[in-house]
């Protein structure tokens, strides 16, 4: 039987609830997590240049960069740029994010948050503040490095992509605040998000793009967050806005996935 969700910690009596004061309490508390977040070079490699790496060393098989007739004359390190910037997205969400949430719970770091200015959404809205960040910086890195060292054209739909990219980053951050959610300790979370994280790779195509797989396949996978996402990804890289079909799926995720966290999120 699970346990009834609880909902956040009410304020402290007598705290006070000057609109400045929680303007600076959160750039307080953004601040000091930025700086635990620098301090963590593992975390910070896994999503922002181990994406782009295996991308390069994808680029450095002669057959991946070799024009394909069957991929509209693409080549497959074409596909791959957009793979590198989900993977980031994914890493980021699912492997990184639930871990530092599920500690500060665990630790009471949410609790003993209800008593200051700096209430327990804040250091949640940080959180997704700098993991979206990461995955900004991870994004234009596999950009970058797919145009300089492979001569891959860069999105010719900036709009479409842009939103594709934003909607993609919202579904995988999403997926990482239901894994927090529903995980009680660390151990729990890392458990939960290594069983996901690797389907998820799947349906962001980095075993076999999406746009390679057998029909009945990539339809199915084409319903999920991440599939969806792939598509309208290469859809804006190839110059026409993603599919609508692609941007609902993806949107329809971020809602479900929301709502499901905020319904199962308890403070401690």
């Amino acid at each position: 039987m699970s346990a009834q969700p609880t909902s956040a910690p009410a304020p402290a009596p007598g705290l006070v609830q000057d609109p400045r004061r929680r303007r600076a309490a959160f750039r307080a508390v953004l601040r000091t997590e930025a700086v635990l977040f620098r301090r963590e070079p593992a975390a910070l490699f896994w999503v922002m240049v181990f994406p782009t790496l295996l991308m390069v060393i994808l680029g450095l098989i002669p057959a991946f960069r070799e024009v394909d007739d069957s991929l509209g004359g693409r080549r497959v390190i074409d596909l791959y740029v957009p793979i590198a910037v989900l993977l980031g997205m994914i890493t980021a969400g699912v492997q990184v994010m639930p871990g530092v949430l599920t500690t500060y719970r665990e630790r009471g770091i949410l609790r003993r948050l209800s008593a200051t200015p700096a209430r327990p959404s804040m250091l949640i809205t940080a959180q997704v503040v700098l993991h979206a960040v990461a995955i900004a910086v991870a994004a234009l890195l596999a950009l970058a490095v797919g145009r300089l060292a492979f001569d891959v054209a860069l999105p010719r739909q900036l709009a479409g992509y842009g939103l594709a990219a934003l909607l993609a980053a919202l579904a995988a951050l999403a997926v990482g605040a239901v894994i927090a959610a529903i995980s009680r300790t660390i151990k729990a979370a890392q458990a939960v998000g290594t069983v996901i994280f690797f389907p998820m790779m799947f349906t962001a195509g980095v075993w076999a793009p999406v746009e390679t797989m057998p029909d009945a396949l990539r339809n199915i996978v084409e319903l999920t967050p991440l599939g969806a996402s792939s598509g309208a990804l290469n859809e804006a890289a190839t110059g026409a806005f993603p599919d609508l079909v692609h941007l609902g799926v993806t949107a329809l995720w971020v809602v479900v996935l929301l709502a499901a966290a905020a319904r199962w999120f308890r403070w401690e």
